[in-house]
């Protein structure tokens, strides 16, 4: 990958938000009952404990669970699991389960290393902070798959049936590498099993009841907990809501829509922020000439002078610059982009050396939680009209057409297709959502509330960016008054975003549903 694209692909690591009122006392930890429905284990569900190697403040260890839970019997993997135990003992709540989203996100890194920047003080004192690696992510029996195979992914953009028809071709023996590779795990990575792992953990840390945060797709692991095991939860915020009751067109329709939305608040920005690299120009007719002259094949990397930029490589570009939003780094890449002039090389970390095999759970993941699966170029060609027509300056969405792209080819079965969100024993759900996020359409947030009204409370972010919970006092109050004493906003409560929202948190730059690699 570019080397401009790379830095910022290794830069989006999981990000969480939140804060405001409503009261009831904290309650302490209970005692765990019977673990997951689905059946009984048959081996010890604990955790050994040991100072985790990359930060001895925090413990790590695995816990022993299926690979399938219909057959609890059968093959184990391990969970990779970390805790960061609370400061203050003696004000303990419980503890808090994270998930930073991705699909392909390490929960395990983030409790190790980011909760203890992401989080308040308050919230580090009063929570044992848990995360876990996914099945089939990070150091849970990760996916992997052929290097080489994967390097020689066609493009998602298909020109006829033929073209389509290869693409599917690869998927179906990208599938069945990554299988030969993987083992039972790759079958059964879908967040449905998850949920059930997450249970599992559940009762190994001796809880009666949990609190969760989750982020992205992390939030889609927190509804479905909340629709299977509920009566089990104490408290739940989510952040950057995933809405899996969507068809395929109506996501990737959204998708491109929200990223356009971006756009122009970046173009907006600029128009009216003297510091920004374009103000003064037509910002709007200059990313088109970009795109135009990327083409063209007349524009290079100016941090990679040997390789040749994409339009869609451009677009992933700035719908990443769009996750902090990081605009002023944004402005200043086009400018350079656009008088394409190398810049001068700067020492950094060498690439890691590259195996036979690499991780890759992002398509294991998707495909087993979402049904789409275009036929024919014809129904596929259709979507990507639609995209453009919803987004015609970002060119859709680049990372979800590649995300359904990847899903061509696949068995029509699918683990755990969508549905509509039931939730009938949880107690209270914040959820936080910006107005502007480049990833995930606010649209999704308030169609999951009102399918769950009775049980969620929405509390709009108005600025922009992926990333919630650290946006300001009123975003990050509201979670923490949330999750520490259950006091929840007042109905229609909404968080203003502050003068200098356009300013990228330190270390918030957000995870969203995209593969990862890219």
């Amino acid at each position: 990958m570019r080397h401009s694209m790379h830095l910022i692909s290794r830069a989006f690591a999981g990000v969480l938000a939140l804060g405001v009122l409503a009261a009831v006392p904290a309650h302490g930890a209970e005692t765990a009952d019977a673990g997951p429905r689905d059946g009984n284990l048959t081996t010890p569900r604990t955790v050994d404990w040991e100072p985790c190697p990359q930060d001895t403040s925090a413990e790590c260890g695995t816990l022993r669970l299926p690979v399938d839970w219909a057959h609890p019997a059968g093959e184990k993997f391990d969970l990779a699991v970390a805790r960061r135990k609370a400061a203050d003992p003696e004000r303990r709540v419980g503890v808090l389960l994270v998930n930073p989203g991705g699909p392909g996100e390490s929960g395990v890194n983030f409790a190790v290393r980011r909760a203890p920047e992401h989080f308040s003080a308050d919230i580090l004192a009063r929570f044992d902070i848990v995360g876990f690696d996914p099945r089939g992510i990070g150091s849970s029996q990760p996916v992997k798959c052929s290097t080489e195979l994967v390097n020689q992914r066609p493009s998602a953009y298909p020109r006829d049936q033929e073209e389509f028809g290869r693409l599917a071709e690869y998927n179906r023996a990208l599938r069945a590498d990554c299988r030969r590779h993987s083992g039972p795990i790759f079958d059964h990575a879908d967040t449905a099993s998850v949920v059930r792992d997450m249970d599992a953990l559940r009762t190994a840390l001796g809880e009666k009841k949990i609190n969760y945060f989750g982020h992205s797709y992390g939030t889609l692991i927190g509804q479905q907990y909340a629709e299977l095991f509920g009566d089990r939860l104490r408290s739940m915020a989510l952040t950057a809501n995933i809405d899996h009751s969507l068809g395929t067109r109506q996501f990737m329709v959204s998708s491109a829509a929200t990223a356009e939305d971006s756009f122009h608040q970046f173009v907006r920005w600029c128009e009216s922020t003297r510091s920004c690299a374009l103000h003064g120009r037509d910002v709007t007719a200059l990313w088109d000439d970009l795109l135009a002259r990327a083409d063209r094949g007349e524009l290079r990397d100016p941090d990679d002078w040997e390789d040749r930029l994409t339009a869609n490589d451009i677009s992933l570009f700035g719908f990443k610059s769009f996750y902090g939003p990081n605009q002023a780094e944004l402005a200043a890449y086009l400018l350079r982009l656009d008088a394409q002039e190398p810049t001068v090389p700067q020492p950094g970390e060498p690439e890691p050396p590259v195996g036979p095999t690499s991780a890759q759970p992002f398509h294991a993941v998707f495909c087993q939680d979402w049904r789409f699966r275009p036929r024919n170029y014809r129904e596929y060609a259709a979507l990507t009209a639609a995209e453009l027509r919803a987004a015609p300056h970002m060119r859709g969405s680049t990372r979800v057409h590649e995300a359904v792209a990847g899903c061509v080819g696949w068995p029509d079965e699918v683990n755990n297709p969508q549905h509509r969100l039931r939730i009938t024993e949880a107690p209270k759900i914040l959820m936080l959502h910006s107005r502007h996020d480049p990833a995930n359409h606010y649209a999704w947030a308030a169609n999951v509330h009102r399918q769950t009204r009775g049980t969620t409370v929405l509390l709009p972010y108005e600025g922009a960016g992926h990333s919630v919970y650290g946006r300001s006092d009123c975003t990050r109050d509201a979670v923490d008054d949330y999750l520490t004493d259950l006091r929840l906003p007042d109905p229609g409560s909404r968080c203003a975003a502050p003068p200098s929202a356009s300013a990228i948190h330190p270390g918030e730059r957000g995870v969203s549903l995209a593969p990862q690699g890219r």
